[in-house]
């Protein structure tokens, strides 16, 4: 055990095997994040967490770099200062994971923090603080992974929901509403889209509501999509 601890302080400083093993572990750990957001179809998948893992800690091992060489300068380099540029560009990368849908939904913010933390975990594997590495790792894939069913079962019995209605035409909406008021469901904003020159070919109606108690979100959806007219449900 001591041997293997020495031998990973070995591989802190920038030579050519540390930098190489730095490399490696941030494309292994970058590649365990972004498999799992591509394996959901992500826009920021396998390669792109690899990329940006690797980049964060390329960019800190050549801060290192720049010190050592440097070490004798009256002008000392400041090996944090990549880092900090890494940490700021990276939210150009991140914004373009994250879309608003014609739904009014916003998706890709998970990707878009999980590019981040990917960063921040190749900076630290850069620094040679491996220690970090494992423990992010371990915990941002547990978060996007494990805790995502855990949310799934949180939000399941919350009592707001919001709801999109497509129905065959708007005079449709009447007998969504009376479904819902027969259920003892609140209903606080109704916004319809896609309806266009007054054309009312499959609208989506987007329907604020809250639930009374002992109501489960699935039965709510069940009931709206046996009505006449309806097309599809989904919860938002």
């Amino acid at each position: 055990m001591d041997e293997f601890m020495e031998w990973i302080d070995s591989l802190r400083g920038s030579g050519f095997a540390a930098t190489a093993f730095k490399l490696t572990l941030a494309v292994i750990f970058g590649g365990v994040i972004g498999l799992e957001r591509g394996r959901k179809r992500r826009p920021a998948g396998f390669r792109t967490h690899i990329l940006v893992c690797m980049g964060a800690a390329l960019a800190v091992s050549i801060s290192f770099y720049l010190a050592e060489l440097n070490s004798g300068a009256a002008v000392k380099t400041d090996v944090s200062r990549l880092g900090a540029q890494v940490i700021n560009g990276i939210g150009f990368l991140g914004a373009g994971t994250i879309v608003v849908t014609g739904r009014q939904q916003v998706k890709g913010l998970t990707t878009a923090a999980g590019l981040w933390a990917s960063a921040c975990m190749g900076l630290s594997i850069g620094a040679g603080y491996y220690e970090c590495a494992i423990l992010a790792c371990i915990t941002i894939f547990l978060t996007i992974s494990v805790l995502n069913n855990v949310e799934k079962l949180l939000t399941s019995r919350t009592y707001n929901m919001n709801i999109n209605v497509m129905m065959t035409e708007t005079v449709h909406l009447k007998n969504v509403l009376d479904k819902l008021h027969e259920l003892n469901v609140k209903v606080y904003d109704v916004e319809i889209t896609n309806v266009r020159e007054l054309r009312t070919e499959t609208p989506n109606v987007i329907i604020e509501t809250r639930l009374p108690a002992r109501r489960q979100h699935v039965e709510i959806i069940t009931a709206i999509a046996t009505l006449d007219g309806v097309i599809s449900v989904e919860e938002l």
